[in-house]
């Protein structure tokens, strides 16, 4: 038997890298690309769209704060399932969890490539995409510290340019309006508002906010994963609702009617309008940076370590959880997700993505919220004092009803598609378990 032992993935992320690593995902101008659509399905009351973003999405962050305390280990909700209720169910949560991470940057990468086709109509768009995917494999397989770095780098820029938007933003409304221009109509129509608005608005949110989970995937490469985890999602989740709350409603007043925007380029318009040709250009260039690198860079990171910790638990082939012996990441899934994200996004359209994506991850998390309730609430008992009520009763099944509301509002082709993957699941964990005869060899971490 051989006495060499097996790399281990590289512990080097603090909690700063762990909150950039989540706001990065998220994106901090993620608005910018989809403030058309989203104003026009809101009447003209974008920021309130993330306003009830932020307040629904918490509870959920809530239920992996909780996880992640408890079992600090790489794998996200495939992993948090897997220990609070069995192997099985854990597998499928994974599984359905997988349409998120697998297919989000395959819609990153194509939304991308359409941004730099109208910026430079001779390249074609599976050419922008095979770069990004080359350049972010290299980064990630590199180590998880460049990926931070990287991360790091852009979010400044991002942030830069968000900040030179606000300003020029403020300064023409001022110019146009004065004070009164700043009023609280985007945040409130009360002819408009009602039960169907909000769940709207939450479905609409709920995408925008995809990414803060991924967090959770670098337990086994955070310093302090049981301290820092929960509160690094949590943070990112808050500072990246302010970000988007604050540049959807600088938008909104500079264009107030929602009835004559062009929902492609809506945001770039407003910001023509407040600071000329230089400032819609810079944004479009700073997008495609973000977008095109550190997102997908991060959930490409992300995507290869819910394969990796799978893997790990034979319920995919072992293969995908070799780490690299001199970086310590796990390279061969992190060049199995660029390869599929290149295949996708070349063959795929943007809507169809979407539609994966937003069913994987809806029913990934309420699994998890049920999972919390389960574990913590009935099999553990800690019911005990206000604190164990709220955290183990009250924020799972609210959690739980919020997203459940988003699912049922999906439309005929998204619930298709989602049973159809759920169906290639159920089959794939009766053949590895043997009917679910058997358990998988899974990681003993308690």
């Amino acid at each position: 038997m051989s006495n060499v032992k097996e790399p281990t993935l590289k512990v080097a992320l603090s909690y700063k890298d762990l909150v950039i690593y989540g706001l990065v995902f998220m994106v901090v101008i993620a608005p910018m690309s989809i403030f058309g659509f989203v104003s026009k399905e809101s009447h003209g009351m974008a920021p309130l769209v993330y306003v009830v973003g932020v307040a629904c999405m918490i509870f959920t962050a809530l239920s992996y704060r909780k996880m992640a305390k408890r079992y600090p280990i790489a794998g996200s909700v495939y992993a948090y399932v897997n220990k609070a209720t069995n192997p099985h169910i854990g597998f499928l949560a994974g599984w359905l969890i997988m349409m998120d991470y697998l297919f989000a940057p395959a819609l990153l990468y194509a939304m991308t490539a359409a941004w730099c086709v109208n910026l430079v109509p001779f390249v074609p768009g599976w050419v922008w995409i095979a770069v990004f995917m080359l350049t972010n494999c290299w980064v990630n397989i590199k180590g998880i510290e460049n990926t931070a770095k990287a991360d790091i780098f852009i979010f400044s820029i991002s942030l830069i340019s968000l900040v030179i938007f606000l300003g020029f933003g403020v300064h023409y409304l001022l110019n146009t309006g004065g004070v009164a221009a700043f009023n609280l109509t985007p945040f409130y129509k009360p002819d408009v508002i009602n039960p169907q608005f909000i769940g709207t608005a939450v479905t609409i949110a709920a995408l925008s906010f995809l990414g803060f989970d991924g967090i959770s995937t670098l337990a086994e490469e955070a310093k302090e994963p049981t301290r820092d985890i929960g509160k690094a999602i949590l943070a990112a989740l808050l500072i990246v609702g302010v970000f988007f709350i604050a540049q959807c409603y600088i938008a909104t007043l500079i264009q107030p009617d929602f009835t004559k925007m062009d929902p492609d380029t809506a945001f770039f318009d407003a910001a023509f309008m407040a600071g000329g040709a230089p400032l819609k250009i810079m944004l479009l260039i700073v997008n495609i940076l973000a977008v095109g690198v550190a997102n997908t860079l991060a959930a490409q990171a992300a995507a290869s370590r819910i394969v990796y910790g799978m893997a790990r638990d034979r319920f995919l082939p072992s293969m995908f959880a070799k780490i690299h012996p001199t970086y310590r990441t796990p390279w061969i899934s992190t060049l199995a997700i660029g390869a599929l994200s290149l295949a996708l996004g070349v063959t795929l359209s943007i809507d169809f993505l979407a539609k994966l994506i937003n069913f994987g991850a809806m029913t990934s998390f309420i699994i998890l919220n049920v999972s919390v309730f389960w574990m913590f609430f009935i099999k553990e008992k800690q019911r005990s004092g206000p604190g164990n009520i709220t955290s183990n009763l009250i924020c799972p099944l609210l959690g739980t009803a919020i997203l459940s509301y988003v699912w049922i509002n999906f439309d005929h082709n998204t619930m298709e598609i989602g049973f159809t993957w759920l169906a290639i699941g159920v089959v794939i964990g009766m053949v590895k378990t043997r009917f679910y005869r058997t358990l998988p060899q899974a990681v003993s971490l308690s």
